[in-house]
């Protein structure tokens, strides 16, 4: 079973560009402060990654 992280929408996309805005969306993030499980893989970490001043990561759970 892959390990699963839930990640926070910590900030705004508002005023940064479009890739960004589209990387939030895609990790299912749609209002300010809305958690969402994620499975722990490289694409997942990766989207974090691009978006890390926007988001973080709340809790990393098995």
């Amino acid at each position: 079973m892959p390990k699963v992280i839930q990640i926070k929408l910590a900030r705004s996309p508002i005023g940064f560009n479009k890739r960004q805005k589209a990387t939030v969306k895609a990790l299912g993030l749609r209002r300010l402060h809305q958690v969402v499980e994620k499975d722990d893989t490289p694409d997942i970490r990766g989207m974090i990654t691009a978006v890390s001043h926007l988001v973080e990561v709340v809790e990393e759970t098995d």
